[in-house]
Order: structure tokens, then sequence, then C-alpha cells
């Protein structure tokens, strides 16, 4: 079984087609983006890493000049050096992370998504827009038949992973560090998100998040 990184076995329903039309303000964004920048990816960002894996990382949407430039996601903002040198760390990936898709890191044992799958504006999508987008996520969960950890950066991930679960938000509080049974051996892990801002402000630390995975690894291996 292949558990290294890799887009080729992604399911269609699971992903967004590239010029998806279901949010009408993203549609016009992306268009605006394209005009101005013809040679970014500029399109809904498809989920990167094994359908095999057994961790799932929730991001909350692609960043104007990152995943929407580059076309994977936490690739090319400051969110993905701190997400990529702590996957590497705990053995969720090997290779160099060098901000760009073809900088051949690959994922082990692990896929990266997000909540919606195209740019949103100030990197705030609406709360319809990330209702809409949601049957991808409930469907990349699906797809993942050994997932057994699912991390959450930020509350809007934490929000509609639950939602893509029919779990109830009030039964599974968003804190950092927190972890949330959901099934048997699914469990929940929260982190804030590690954002430029959140890793500036103190919010989130590097040794905060390293916690967090070392927790996830933990559990990972103990199953």
């Amino acid at each position: 079984m292949d558990r290294a990184g890799t887009t080729a076995s992604v399911t269609a329903v699971a992903e967004a087609p590239r010029d998806c039309a279901l949010c009408p303000r993203l549609v016009s964004y992306r268009a605006a983006n394209r005009a101005a920048e013809p040679g970014w990816h500029n399109g809904a960002v498809p989920s990167f890493g094994s359908e095999a894996g057994r961790l799932l990382i929730v991001g909350l949407a692609p960043g104007r000049k990152g995943a929407n430039r580059t076309g994977r996601p936490f690739t090319g903002d400051f969110a993905g050096d701190l997400l990529y040198a702590t996957l590497l760390e705990f053995g969720f990936a090997r290779g160099s992370y060098a901000a760009e898709a073809n900088d051949g890191l690959t994922l082990i044992d692990c896929m990266i998504t997000n909540a919606v799958r195209c740019v949103p504006p100030e990197n705030k999508p609406t709360p319809a827009e990330i209702e809409t987008c949601r049957r991808y996520l409930a469907a990349r969960i699906a797809a993942m038949p050994r997932v057994v950890a699912l991390l959450a950066l930020g509350r809007i991930a934490h929000d509609s992973a639950l939602a893509a679960l029919a779990l109830r938000r009030s039964a599974f509080p968003f804190a950092h560090g927190a972890q949330h049974t959901l099934r048997p051996h699914l469990v929940l892990f929260d982190s804030f998100h590690c954002s430029r801002y959140n890793t500036n402000t103190g919010k989130l630390t590097p040794a905060m998040f390293r916690a967090v995975l070392r927790s996830i690894r933990d559990h990972v291996d103990a199953l």
C-alpha cells in the first residue's frame, strides 16, 4: 500500500473541480486573481497526500499567495513553514519543503485538505461558503478508510469537521491542545492555526504546535 504523498488516488467526489462554480463570490475573486496573475493555480486547491493515510489535517482555506498560487495546501505562505517543518520532524513527511508544489516533498500516512477549497477575499470565507464546501470535506473523510486522527487548524476547521461528521459542536468545544474522541479510534485534535499572525503574537508557538503533533504521533502509533 502506497503511504507516500500522492494525489493520484484522490476520489473525484472528495475534490472540488478546479473551476468550481458553487460560490459566486469566490468565483468572482478567482477570476480577478486569474486576470492579475495568469500563471498562478487560481482554482479550487486539491487535497495533498494519500487516502490511505491515518492522519487528515484540515485547514481553513487557500491563501492568495500561498496555495492559490502553487496549487498545494499550505505551500508558498508562512503557515506552511511551520506546518511542514513539524510534519517532517514527526515522520509524517519526507523530503524538503521549498514552498513550491514541485519541491519533491511527500507526505507519509497523512493528507492535508481545507474546509474551503477556493481562496476567499481577505482569507475570510462566509458561513454560506463554508457550508457549501462542506460536501467535499465530508466526502474526503469518508474516502479515507484508515483515518484515525483529524487535526483541525483553527475553530472553523474544527467546526466544519464536526459538521461533516454530523456531530454537534457543543459536544466537542474547540480549544488548543484538546483531544475529542468522535468514534472508536477516531480522535479530533485541535490546534490554533499556524498563521503568521498567531505565531508572531505568540498565540501559537512552535513548541505548542509540536506538542499537538507529538500527541497525534503517539495516538497513531498506538493503533
